[in-house]
């Protein structure tokens, strides 16, 4: 009864935590909630309507919304980029900073069944997949798997913040033999994650562009690129705007992880492009579509372009140890990164893995207003979760909200120092 009772003393004092802020906090919920009701207005007119609202049609039925998906379950993988050299390799400076990537892997996800659910024509039907009620198809769809596999990601991942933030609030230091397997268990779910959603396109064997065993080892190059990106921009706000401590060398260590996992990702995708190009098979048209246009039509190669730009000039500014400890380069690094990652992922995996179509016809596919609103509303809702989930953890992991009872603390002595001894 007393765990009972401290816990929804936790949950109230986190509530009160969230509703309270300067003007800047509220500038910021303020500027996140705009785009959350111009989505939400455009989404409703498209459950009115129907998906004619977008521009997806037969011959692009996977489009903008799924390439964002595609994207974020990326990004929700990025905790194993912290996870794996703090706890597998015992490194204490990237300890303290682990549990804003386990925030990030919530907020991603929630984004991602966000994504899929605006995708669909018939939400309310997702009862469906709900065994007993429905069927999950097991194990013959690729579909019902991913389903498993982000749900049960999303479920580990809150059961550790909330069992480590909840331990320390009551000035307790983690359980090893119950946080450990935990925080070890989120590494292969992590690959996981991103490998059944690769093969959810290189399953399909007409759509040659996607049907490929490499398919698997990008995403998950691409994915250690983009989610360490965001967090790193995240721990020196932290670190500016707040008393938590970020050690230089965690931030340095990420950017250098950050430096191997690009190289394998532009590899991969060389890799990929001299295969089609030396075979110089039919198969050749959905990389010149991406690449070059055909007849014409080159309303993506622009974005392309612009992708591979960004992430070799990123390369270059994380594989210079100068240019990845100086807070300007590194910061341009993080956001060229970034958008070519967004724009690989986005534009250039789902747009040329259906253009042309298996008729030949070619569909100059281009998301519509009420795509990217709605869109930009997911997005905005995924940065309020992770705004309102770390300004809950913040105060915690320095000592600063705890139970009623517990002695004052030194913050160096509690929370996120206490998790790296």
């Amino acid at each position: 009864m007393a765990t009972l009772r401290n816990f929804w003393q936790f949950v109230l004092g986190s509530l009160r935590i969230v509703l309270r802020g300067n003007a800047w906090y509220w500038l910021w919920v303020s500027a996140l909630l705009v785009p959350i009701g111009i989505g939400a207005a455009y989404y409703v007119r498209q459950l009115q309507e129907g998906l004619i609202t977008t521009n997806m049609r037969d011959q692009v039925s996977w489009a903008f919304y799924i390439g964002n998906f595609t994207f974020l379950v990326g990004v929700a993988a990025a905790a194993v980029l912290l996870v794996i050299p703090a706890y597998v390799y015992n490194w204490k400076p990237i300890k303290e900073v682990v549990v804003l990537g386990e925030l990030l892997a919530i907020a991603s996800i929630v984004m991602c069944g966000l994504f899929v659910t605006v995708d669909i024509g018939h939400p309310e039907r997702f009862w469906h997949l709900i065994p007993g009620l429905g069927s999950l198809n097991l194990p013959q769809s690729m579909l019902a798997w991913d389903v498993v596999v982000l749900n049960g990601y999303l479920v580990l991942n809150l059961v550790i913040v909330t069992y480590m933030l909840f331990s320390l609030y009551r000035g307790r230091q983690p359980r090893k033999k119950v946080f450990l397997p935990l925080v070890l268990f989120s590494i292969p779910a992590a690959i996981a994650i991103h490998t059944v959603t690769a093969f959810l396109y290189n399953g399909l064997p007409a759509r040659p562009f996607w049907n490929q065993s490499i398919l698997a080892p990008r995403f998950i190059a691409s994915a250690l690129c983009s989610g360490p990106a965001v967090l790193l921009i995240l721990m020196q706000l932290l670190r500016r705007f707040t008393r938590f401590e970020i050690d230089d060398r965690a931030i340095w260590k990420v950017a250098e992880l950050m430096a191997y996992t690009m190289f394998i990702n532009l590899f991969l995708l060389g890799a990929e492009v001299f295969k089609d190009v030396y075979s110089n098979t039919e198969h050749l048209v959905f990389m010149r579509y991406m690449f070059f246009g055909i007849g014409g039509h080159t309303a993506i190669v622009p974005y392309m372009w612009l992708s591979v730009g960004c992430s070799i000039a990123a390369f270059v500014l994380f594989l210079i140890p100068t240019t990845r400890r100086n807070p300007i380069t590194l910061n341009i690094g993080c956001v060229l990164i970034w958008i070519g990652v967004y724009l690989e992922k986005g534009m250039g995996l789902v747009i040329p893995g259906m253009t042309p179509d298996t008729l030949g016809e070619i569909y100059e596919y281009f998301p519509s207003n009420s795509e990217l609103w709605i869109a930009a509303g997911i997005f905005s809702v995924g940065f309020l979760l992770f705004t309102l989930m770390v300004k809950v953890a913040t105060p915690i992991m320095l000592g600063e909200f705890r139970a009623a009872g517990i002695d004052p603390v030194d913050p160096v002595e509690h929370g996120a120092a206490a998790l790296a001894r």
